[in-house]
């Protein structure tokens, strides 16, 4: 990752842009994720972003410009029956991002979170089934019903050529705001559902849709 910022400084002399798009996704529930699991998760998708941010800031603060993008996850803000730790990681993604825009907005840098829904992407393909999710696990039959509930809605989702027309977008302006969402018009207003109606009308309905 150092070495990735200094050839870009060493080249152009300047880094205006750093999106943190890397992530991957594990699948099973929680009591049957062990800790390296969970740690692996948070490796990749929140620890990942900190360092990349650290390595690129030195040079925006210097230059004082910026702008940092962090790719979350709608299920960064509703979390997600047997994916919990990837919901996990990007809660935590939402969290820090919050921070350092506050922190990084007097040296002219921009922080933004981009939250996509499900896109058909290569995500289906690549999510990790956690070791304790196979044969014998309690939650075996409510897990492969997630998890195909899932995968259907990925491929059957938009292509992700959308997250990169927001991303122009938001790199065209001046005075981003902090959160955009994008995907499924059902996904996106379900996190306004969560923010205006009791928990508990959110919790049946997503507890109704993944068991189906």
């Amino acid at each position: 990752m150092a070495q990735a910022i200094e050839t870009i400084l060493a080249r152009e002399g300047r880094l205006d842009v750093l999106v943190n798009n890397a992530g991957f996704g594990i699948a099973g529930a929680i009591e049957d994720t062990s800790i390296d699991e969970a740690r692996e998760q948070f490796e990749v998708n929140f620890f990942g972003v900190l360092r990349m941010c650290r390595a690129a800031l030195p040079s925006m603060r210097e230059k004082k410009a910026g702008y940092i993008v962090n790719i979350g996850s709608i299920g960064g803000l509703i979390a997600i029956p047997f994916q919990g730790f990837y919901s996990a990681s990007k809660f935590a993604l939402e969290g820090l991002s919050e921070a350092l825009r506050l922190e990084v907005r007097p040296f002219g840098i921009h922080v933004v979170l981009i939250e996509p829904g499900d896109h058909r992407t290569s995500f289906t393909q690549n999510r990790r089934s956690t070791r304790g999710s196979a044969e014998g696990s309690p939650y075996r039959d409510r897990f492969e019903r997630a998890i195909a509930r899932m995968s259907s809605d990925e491929q059957g989702g938009p292509s992700p050529e959308a997250i990169a027309r927001l991303l122009c977008k938001v790199l065209n302006r001046a005075n981003p705001r902090l959160r955009y969402t994008v995907g499924p018009a059902p996904q996106r207003a379900a996190v306004w559902l969560k923010r205006s109606m009791p928990y508990a009308v959110i919790e049946k309905i997503m507890q109704d849709y993944y068991s189906r």
